[in-house]
C-alpha cells in the first residue's frame, strides 16, 4: 500500500472516530434533554389534575370525557389520584391502567416526595400532593411520541451525515495527499534519472523550510560527496596510470634495447641496473597505494591500541636509514618528555603501522629534498590544562629548498608533484597519505615553509586517556 494512500486512510479514520464520538454526544445529550422535557411536562400534568381534581372539585366523569376525548387526537397523559392509604380516588383510564400502582409504590412515592421511571416505552411519574393538610399521592404516565420520532429523526440525520462526510473527508484526503506527494513523486522521478554518468543533476528545492526541502537538500549534498567522489576516483586512476606507464614503458624499452642488439657486459649492467630502478620505483608506487587505501578504511575497521610514539618514531628512522644509509635523521626529546614514568603520558590511540608510515614520509621527504640529506624531529606536550598534557607534539624540520606559496595549497592533493620534482623522485602520493593518517588518529597537521630556507611540519596527536603501564 502507497503512503499517500495509507495516510488517507488513517485520517479519515481518525476524522471518522472524532465525528462518530460526537454524533453520540450529541444523541445522548438530545435524548437526556428530551427525557427530562417530558418528566416536567408529566409533573405539570399531575399539579394540574389534582388542583383541578381536588382544588377545584371538576367532576369525574368531566375529567375522564376530557381525558378520553385528547386521548383520540394525542398522547394523552394518564393519571391516577390516591391517599396515603392506597385508596383510588381518581383514575383517568382504570380499564387502560398503564401503571398498575402497588401498595409499595404508593409508600415510596409518600416517603421520598417524587419518583420517576419507565414502564416499557411509557414514562411514569409519582408525586406527593399536599392539599388541605392531608398527602395524596397522584401518578402519571404518557408516551412521548413527538419526543421519540424527534430522536429518530435526529439518528438518522447523523448517520446519513455521518456517512457523507465519510466519502467527502476521505476524496478530500485523496486530493490533498495527491497534492502534498507531488513534490515526493517529483523527487522521485528525478532521483531516477541520476546515474553514474550525470551526478550533476540535483533534486528541485521548493525554498521552503520545510521536511522535503530538508530531504532535497540532503539527497543534493550526498550527490554531492559522490560527484566529488567519482571525480576524484577518476583523478585517481588517471594519476595511477601515468605513474605506472612511465617506469613500464621505460623497463620494456631498456629490454626491447638490450635484447635487439649485442651488447658487452658493462651495457647490459647498466640496463639491468636501469631496468632494477624502475622495479624499485614500481614497488614504492604499489606500497604507498596500498598504505593510501588502508589509510581510506573506515576507522572502525582499523586497528587501534595505545601506542607509544618515542619507539615508533625510532623505528620509522631506524627504517629510513636502512633504505638510505645517507640520510641523517636527529631526533630532540623535550626534558618533561623524558621525565615522564607512565606509558599514557607518551602514548596515543593509534594503529601502529600506519603511524611509521607517516614519520617515515616526512623523514624521507625532508633528507630527499636537503642538501645535507638531514632531517630533525622534536617531541614535546602541549597542554590545554594547568597540569595534564593533552597533545603530544611532534615538529618535523629541514633546512632544503622549501615549498613555493603556489604549491603551498595542493601539496596534501594526492598524485600532486610541484615545482620540485625536478629536485628529487617521487610519486606525490607520500603527503597526502601522511595527512589521511594523521586526521584518522584525530590529530592536526600545519606547515611553514620558505623557498630554500627550509620546511617544517608540526603535527599534533592526542594522549590516550585511562591508559598507564609503567615502563
Amino acid at each position: 500500500m502507497k503512503t499517500r494512500t495509507r495516510l488517507t486512510i488513517l485520517f479519515t479514520l481518525i476524522t471518522a472516530t472524532i465525528l462518530l464520538a460526537f454524533a453520540a454526544v450529541i444523541y445522548y445529550t438530545a435524548k437526556e434533554n428530551r427525557e427530562k422535557e417530558f418528566y416536567g411536562v408529566l409533573k405539570k400534568e399531575v399539579i394540574t389534575k389534582a388542583n383541578l381534581f381536588l382544588n377545584a372539585s371538576i367532576d369525574k366523569k368531566t375529567l375522564q370525557d376530557i381525558y378520553h376525548n385528547n386521548r383520540k387526537i394525542l398522547n394523552e397523559v394518564e393519571v391516577a389520584i390516591y391517599d396515603t392509604a392506597f385508596t383510588l380516588l381518581y383514575h383517568d383510564a382504570v380499564d387502560i391502567d398503564v401503571v398498575k400502582e402497588t401498595k409499595q409504590m404508593i409508600d415510596e412515592i409518600n416517603q421520598k416526595g417524587e419518583i420517576s421511571f419507565y414502564q416499557e416505552d411509557w414514562q411514569v411519574i409519582g408525586l406527593r400532593y399536599e392539599f388541605q393538610g392531608k398527602n395524596f399521592i397522584v401518578t402519571a404516565s404518557a408516551y412521548d411520541q413527538y419526543g421519540y420520532n424527534k430522536m429518530d429523526s435526529l439518528l438518522r440525520s447523523c448517520i446519513i451525515v455521518f456517512i457523507i462526510s465519510i466519502l467527502v473527508i476521505y476524496l478530500a484526503g485523496r486530493f490533498f495527499s495527491k497534492k502534498a506527494f507531488e513534490p515526493v513523486k517529483e523527487m522521485a522521478e528525478k532521483a531516477a534519472n541520476i546515474s553514474a554518468t550525470n551526478l550533476d543533476l540535483r533534486l528541485p528545492d521548493n525554498g521552503n523550510k520545510d521536511e522535503l526541502s530538508e530531504l532535497a537538500n540532503t539527497f543534493n549534498e550526498m550527490l554531492n560527496r559522490l560527484e566529488n567522489s567519482f571525480d576524484s576516483q577518476k583523478s585517481f586512476v588517471s594519476n595511477i596510470s601515468h605513474e605506472l606507464r612511465t617506469p613500464l614503458a621505460a623497463i620494456i624499452t631498456e629490454l626491447e634495447l638490450s635484447a635487439n642488439k649485442d651488447r658487452n657486459i658493462t651495457e647490459y649492467k647498466s640496463a639491468i641496473q636501469n631496468v632494477l630502478n624502475d622495479a624499485k620505483k614500481l614497488v614504492r608506487l604499489s606500497n604507498s597505494l596500498l598504505d593510501l587505501a588502508k589509510a581510506s578504511y573506515d576507522p572502525s575497521e582499523i586497528s587501534f591500541k595505545p601506542t607509544r610514539i618515542d619507539e615508533v618514531l625510532l623505528e620509522a628512522r631506524q627504517q629510513v636509514q636502512k633504505a638510505s644509509p645517507d640520510y641523517k635523521i636527529d631526533v630532540h626529546f623535550a626534558p618533561e618528555f623524558l621525565q615522564e614514568e607512565n606509558d599514557n603520558q607518551i602514548s596515543v590511540n593509534g594503529n601502529e603501522y600506519l603511524l611509521k608510515v607517516a614519520f617515515v614520509n616526512f623523514f624521507e621527504n625532508g633528507c630527499k629534498f636537503s642538501a645535507d640529506k638531514r632531517c630533525t624531529v622534536s617531541i614535546s606536550f602541549t597542554q590545554s590544562t594547568t597540569y595534564t598534557p593533552s597533545f603530544i607534539t611532534l615538529n618535523f624540520r629541514d633546512k632544503g629548498i622549501g615549498i613555493s606559496e603556489d604549491d603551498m595549497k595542493n601539496i596534501f592533493m594526492p598524485f600532486y608533484r610541484g615545482d620540485n620534482k625536478s629536485f628529487a623522485d617521487g610519486n606525490g602520493i607520500g603527503l597526502s597519505l601522511t595527512q589521511k593518517i594523521i586526521t584518522l588518529h584525530k590529530g592536526t597537521i600545519t606547515v611553514l615553509s620558505a623557498e630554500n630556507q627550509g620546511t617544517a611540519f608540526t603535527v599534533e596527536l592526542p594522549i590516550v586517556v585511562g591508559h598507564s603501564t609503567t615502563k
